[in-house]
């Protein structure tokens, strides 16, 4: 697999004094977006555009085409890494499962990534927008379970998000103020083989649970409208986390005769302090459980759908037989388990 960065990064303080200029902050939402972006346990971040060059966003319009434009490089490096890793050709991918919540279009980038990299004309495609950062996992996942259908077939997942062109000017919402200081920009690719495929793979995915929650719809996500993605966000989401995700890890291990003290690794998704603190509290972690999740969030911020992979990027070489769990929440509210075993 690869997990790829743009080549823009910022020191947190940076980008905070960035935020507090471009929204034209009194001097009291200015402490304020000092105070919650210095909590975040982010330090720095990556941007797609130089720091300078956001100001000149006017409109969804504008920032979705640079979507196209600047995110069609950063898969195409992920995917040309991924595939050298693997030892594969771009000719060997049978399924492309791209996904990304931070940009739009009919046709989706994926087939310009088809075409860019010389993947087959005749590649099945599975573009995916709306699941957010739950979608590394569920990508994996999805796969998965197709694979069990293709036990020769090669698979390919695809992730990128450029959560830095979603910036609103104009909100000076606590949601806004929270999310412009954690989501930063990055990309990732996963080379996914059946069962019989000749290609030896790192990793297999054992199994999956897949949850949604009820009365969750507005927790987090995106307000959609003629200024772009405007974000959604709540405190129920930790909340959320500490009341129902351990009955969803316990029915995953339990469907594979599995108890948590099998769980050599976990990747868990970096999307927050309060996030990974509550993964912790309520799955009964030790606290260096999730120490490459944290190294992630504060090394790069929460990336969305690629930030799980990220972590799992770091994390791709365990002794055979080693157990691990790979999560996240997103959208819905969804969460994503997917059960992992080193080869």
């Amino acid at each position: 697999m690869s997990a790829v960065l743009p080549e823009f990064v910022h020191p947190q303080s940076a980008i905070t004094e960035a935020l507090v200029e471009g929204l034209d902050a009194d001097e009291k939402t200015a402490t304020v977006i000092r105070r919650v972006h210095a909590a975040t346990g982010v330090n720095t971040r990556h941007l797609v555009m130089p720091i300078a060059e956001y100001r000149a966003l006017d409109g969804f319009t504008h920032a979705n085409r640079l979507f196209r434009e600047l995110g069609l490089p950063l898969i195409e490096r992920a995917v040309r890494e991924a595939l050298d890793t693997a030892s594969l050709a771009a000719e060997d991918i049978d399924f492309l499962f791209f996904t990304t919540v931070t940009g739009v279009g009919a046709p989706s980038l994926d087939t310009e990534l088809i075409h860019a990299v010389g993947l087959r004309p005749d590649i099945k495609r599975i573009p995916s927008f709306g699941l957010g950062c739950v979608a590394g996992a569920s990508a994996l996942a999805r796969v998965a379970d197709l694979l069990k259908g293709h036990p020769g077939a090669t698979a390919l997942v695809v992730s990128i998000e450029l959560c830095s062109l979603t910036v609103q000017w104009d909100d000076r919402s606590m949601a806004n103020i929270v999310g412009t200081g954690l989501f930063g920009d990055g990309a990732s690719a996963v080379v996914m083989v059946g069962a019989d495929h000749p290609a030896p793979a790192v990793a297999r995915v054992v199994g999956s649970r897949s949850a949604l929650y009820p009365e969750s719809l507005d927790a987090i996500g995106w307000t959609v409208g003629s200024f772009g993605f405007r974000l959604m966000l709540t405190a129920a989401v930790p909340e959320l986390i500490a009341s129902s995700l351990a009955a969803d890890l316990d029915q995953l291990l339990e469907d594979h005769r599995l108890e948590r003290s099998d769980i050599d690794v976990w990747v868990a998704h970096p999307g927050g302090p309060r996030i990974l603190e509550a993964f912790s509290d309520s799955l009964g972690l030790e606290p260096g459980d999730l120490a490459v999740s944290w190294d992630v969030m504060a090394e790069v911020g929460n990336l969305s759908s690629s930030a799980v992979l990220h972590v799992l990027e770091r994390q791709d070489r365990h002794p055979a037989g080693h157990k691990g769990v790979l999560f996240a929440v997103g959208p819905g509210v969804s969460a994503e388990l997917v059960l992992v075993e080193w080869t």
